[in-house]
């Protein structure tokens, strides 16, 4: 019999937590027990109509069927200038846009771009795994820098040795952030921009929930700030604000050398953005927004339901700022995250996400999914008191 001997590079990454919570799910589903599945981020809204209709037009032509190759100028301009009229930014050119399959395919490929072998990568720890998974596969080594309750869950860079930030190709930023809902400040993107300037690293800003923040102003982007389009680029996405996660429309911006490398790698792995696709995202980019702010009040509503409900048992009130995650303390001084999902899932019915699985930090806390109107995510939490897990 064949003996196939698979590369080591596989062993770096974990067993997959959202099919062990799933085949438990399936199992309780079962047995007929009312569940609340609040672990994987799929929006529950429906995309809106005139992106739908772009992508149907599209597609009953045939020519849109063969390999795009290359991203249509009308789409690089729509980015262009969606950044100007959302973000406020009028320096983005056609030139420092590329697409992708979405944040998490360019993410995943973006450590291929720029890192050799032992190159040293700077992540958030909790961080969203294609993070780690991009610097693994292009060889290069994470070092983890900490987002804890001492500092917001925000960047703090002053605790990175600076022997470790000579060394850094590129540095992961997430705002807003998933896992642990915090918002970026002026201050703080302002210290990382002069952070990165001082030590000659790139920022690699992931901004795929910049329509999801709350109880302040717009979500905004890092390449507004003074300094970032030299420092940096950013990963955007239209998968959460108009809920077309499955079309996958991803958009690296920033800084043109980098960008065009980017691009040279996924012109050899990839034959670019199916039409259709790229006329409903020309659609979202160019179309009405007020869905997206509409959806914004939901998602603030269904956050204040979990975070007041879950205070009111007696659970330490989350930290939820942004994204459609709410990131909450283990109640009761346990510690392992798995086995409390377990717990959870098994007494009360609700089913949420181990911190542990979005690095070392995340141990003690778990990641709740905005994916229920408020009525059922009261629910989830009568559940959870009545089951005494408080």
């Amino acid at each position: 019999m064949l003996n196939v001997e698979f590369s080591d590079r596989l062993n770096a990454f974990g067993e997959e937590v959202f099919a062990q919570l799933n085949d438990k799910l399936l199992d309780l589903q079962a047995q007929g027990r009312s569940i609340y599945n609040l672990s994987i981020g799929t929006p529950d809204f429906v995309p809106p109509e005139h992106i739908k209709a772009a992508l149907a037009e599209a597609a009953a032509d045939p020519l849109s069927w063969k390999y795009s190759l290359r991203d249509l100028p009308e789409l690089k301009q729509a980015v262009c200038d969606y950044y100007a009229d959302r973000f406020g930014i009028d320096g983005i050119t056609p030139d420092m846009v590329a697409s992708c399959a979405g944040t998490q395919e360019g993410m995943g490929h973006f450590g291929l771009t720029l890192c050799n072998p032992g190159d040293v990568v700077l992540l958030p720890d909790p961080c969203y795994p294609v993070f780690k998974a991009a610097a693994v596969m292009a060889g290069a080594e994470p070092y983890y820098y900490k987002l804890c309750a001492e500092h917001d869950f925000l960047p703090y860079v002053a605790e990175i040795p600076a022997d470790v930030a000579d060394a850094a190709k590129y540095m992961v930023v997430s705002l807003p952030a998933n896992p642990v809902g915090s918002v970026g400040t002026p201050e703080v993107y302002e210290e990382i921009i002069r952070f990165a300037q001082e030590h000659n690293i790139l920022i690699v800003h992931d901004n795929a929930y910049s329509d999801i923040v709350y109880d302040g102003p717009a979500g905004g982007s890092f390449l507004k700030y003074p300094g970032a389009l030299e420092q940096g680029v950013e990963f955007f996405s239209l998968s959460k604000s108009f809920n077309v996660t499955g079309a996958r429309m991803g958009f690296l911006v920033g800084r043109p050398d980098v960008v065009g490398a980017f691009a040279k790698l996924r012109s050899q792995i990839d034959f670019g953005m199916f039409y259709p696709v790229q006329r409903a995202a020309i659609a979202a980019l160019t179309g009405p927004r007020e869905q997206v702010e509409e959806q914004r009040m939901q998602y603030q509503a269904r956050r204040d339901a979990l975070c007041d409900g879950l205070e009111a048992i007696g659970w330490e009130r989350p930290n939820a700022h942004g994204t459609m995650f709410v990131w909450a303390r283990i109640p009761g001084g346990r510690t392992d995250s798995m086995a409390f999902c377990q717990e959870l899932m098994e007494e009360a019915g609700v089913v949420v996400t181990p911190g542990a699985s979005f690095g070392p930090s995340g141990e003690g806390y778990v990641r709740i999914a905005l994916v229920l109107p408020p009525d059922k995510i009261r629910e989830a939490v009568a559940a959870i008191e009545a089951a005494g897990i408080r």
